[in-house]
């Protein structure tokens, strides 16, 4: 006889040295859900070196019930661990339970850890209530200029999903004198006027009119 549950065997096999293994311990968690499975894929998320399988961590959470699932990630927002923090995030913007929102405060918008901001940034724009819009544009705002290539883009797509109420925010940062964040602000509304737009693009383009503004006045 043994008392091991099946929460325990789902540990166990997701801390099997095979990632093969493991994506299929999670495969297995979300085909079959069990509500005591969840709090052992949350654990998991936060240490899971593999993408892949932090992806079906993801999909497994998603196929449990929210009143379980959402309780459970709310505080990982909060972790300590900046991997625990995004892939939180991540699962809950897959979720897209709207209550998740109030999570996601100033201080996760400014994450340090780019891929912790990146996340909040998609999770925050895809489930922002009416009558938040304007001001999550408005903290959004102070992120321009921040970053890589990946990371700017990953802004800009989290503005063009808030929409037309971005825009004010959007018009003010493109006037800064900063360079980095006017060129940043001009990309980003030119991909929300034309989603067709690889950001790339507009990047150049914005960098064009930026680099134009510094010249003297023709006389």
């Amino acid at each position: 006889m043994t008392d091991e549950t099946p929460a325990d065997r789902l540990r166990a096999a997701l801390e099997h040295s095979d990632a093969s293994a493991r994506l299929q311990a999670a495969l297995a968690a979300g085909t079959r859900p069990d509500d005591s499975y969840v709090a052992e894929l949350v654990a998991r998320c936060a240490v899971e070196p593999d993408f892949f399988v932090r992806d079906m961590l993801t999909w497994a959470l998603t196929r449990h019930d929210p009143a379980r699932t959402v309780p459970a990630l709310l505080p990982e927002v909060a972790s300590e661990v900046p991997q625990a923090r995004s892939q939180a995030l991540h699962t809950l913007s897959k979720i897209g339970d709207p209550a998740a929102f109030t999570a996601i405060t100033p201080a996760v918008l400014r994450d340090r850890h780019p891929e912790v901001a990146r996340a909040a940034w998609r999770t925050a724009s895809g489930l922002v209530p009416d009558g938040e819009h304007e001001s999550l544009a408005d903290e959004l705002s102070t992120q321009f200029g921040r970053g890589d290539h990946d990371t700017q883009r990953s802004l800009s797509r989290a503005f063009a999903a808030i929409g037309f109420r971005a825009e004010a925010a959007v018009e003010r940062a493109a006037a800064s004198p900063y360079d980095v964040v006017s060129a940043h602000a001009r990309a980003t509304a030119i991909v929300m006027d034309d989603p067709d737009t690889e950001f790339a693009e507009a990047v150049v383009e914005a960098r064009r009119v930026v680099a134009q503004r510094a010249l003297p006045a023709q006389g």
